[in-house]
């Protein structure tokens, strides 16, 4: 007997606005509206608005919960200013990524004669959310609290127009840099604001009461240039931006070090073998960046006119020797061109390789991520 799908709270409203909407991740979600390129370009130019409902939100409470927290990813939690956010990994013991995730500091809580009590707000992937709970609960100490917010939505506006839209209706929201966030209004509508995306522009993230989700879809749509989008530009946006997705560009057996994701282990954990979850196999990555055998996640173009190498499509060297796999790929309407991650020997620094695609050869340049800049608002130096 096959499950049926999950629907998020904005299932009706995106059939109102036509969207053609298909199965990902045991969620129905909308693949598109207007159509892939077209929602592309507009999120490039002004602004959309995506439902991302479907990835798990989950709240971590208790006094000692960001150290608890910083036992099980590489990344500096327990320095993590309130109002702060940071894109940190959950890893396996055998240095494996188990998910990647948000974390958000959200204002502490004071408790009698206690001390404070900390409060994370954590933002995790769709395929991943009973793996990441069962995780966490299994990890984490008696007296750190853990809820799954079922009952929360997520909306992101992204683009280059993103503040100017949601200027009049919450004024503090613009004032957030990148990787910050508030609880704040958005019109009558309480939401936690984080300004951060998965598009490499501009734009914010929207967590809400499920109840008031359709009524915050409606305000933001309603104001000028914005645009929904679908699941399919999403994609093509984070390809673009040269961000990974898990299942396809890091999985279980993925080290972060090979995934180029060395910036998500802070600097201070770097000489730290047994400060975190599988830290010993992931410092050890870390020190061997370029030994035998080492891979690393690069990015790829063709030339304009060849077809687009997808998910699994071989790379191969000039002399047709197989030596690595593409993860992620398409074509790219920013560039006019296909491109596409995947993972190579370390060794292979740069310059030409071929990938296979549907039987033929077709000649691939090795290039730096990200295929186009991002324009994320980063906080101002004094």
């Amino acid at each position: 007997m096959v499950d049926s799908p999950l629907l998020t709270p904005l299932y009706h409203w995106h059939q109102a606005q036509g969207a053609k909407l298909v199965p990902f991740a045991g969620w129905q979600m909308p693949l598109q509206y207007a159509g892939i390129v077209a929602e592309h370009l507009h999120t490039r130019s002004a602004a959309s608005l995506f439902d991302v409902s479907h990835m798990g939100q989950l709240l971590l409470t208790g006094r000692g919960a960001d150290r608890a927290l910083e036992q099980l990813l590489p990344g500096d939690i327990v320095g993590l200013a309130e109002g702060r956010m940071r894109c940190s990994l959950l890893t396996l013991s055998h240095g494996g990524i188990l998910d990647d995730l948000m974390v958000v500091r959200l204002p502490s809580q004071e408790a009698e004669s206690q001390g404070a009590v900390s409060r994370l707000h954590l933002i995790i992937n769709a395929a991943r959310r009973q793996v990441d709970e069962a995780h966490l609960r299994a990890h984490l100490p008696p007296d750190v609290q853990l809820e799954v917010l079922s009952n929360r939505a997520l909306l992101a506006l992204q683009g280059p127009t993103a503040a100017a839209v949601l200027a009049p209706l919450s004024p503090k929201a613009i004032d957030l840099p990148f990787m910050a966030a508030a609880e704040l209004m958005v019109g009558d509508i309480p939401c936690l604001v984080m300004r951060s995306g998965y598009t490499g522009e501009d734009g914010f993230e929207l967590s809400c009461a499920a109840e008031n989700a359709v009524a915050l879809a409606d305000l933001l749509i309603a104001q000028e240039g914005v645009l929904p989008a679908g699941l399919g530009a999403r994609d093509s946006l984070r390809l673009e931006a040269g961000l990974c997705l898990y299942g396809h560009d890091i999985d279980e057996q993925t080290n972060p070090v090979e995934a180029g994701l060395v910036w998500t282990i802070a600097k201070h954990r770097r000489d730290d073998s047994q400060g975190f979850l599988g830290a010993a196999a992931v410092l050890s990555a870390l020190k061997n960046k370029a030994a035998a055998g080492a891979r690393q996640r690069v990015g790829l173009t063709l030339a304009a006119g060849n077809p687009p190498a997808r998910e699994g499509a071989v790379i191969e060297n000039l002399a047709g020797q197989p030596i690595g796999v593409v993860t992620s790929g398409g074509f790219s309407p920013s560039l006019q061109l296909p491109i596409a991650m995947g993972y190579v020997p370390a060794d292979v620094a740069a310059g030409g390789v071929q990938v296979v695609v549907r039987g033929q050869r077709y000649p691939a340049t090795l290039t730096l991520l990200p295929f186009v800049p991002n324009c994320y608002v980063r906080p101002t130096k004094p």
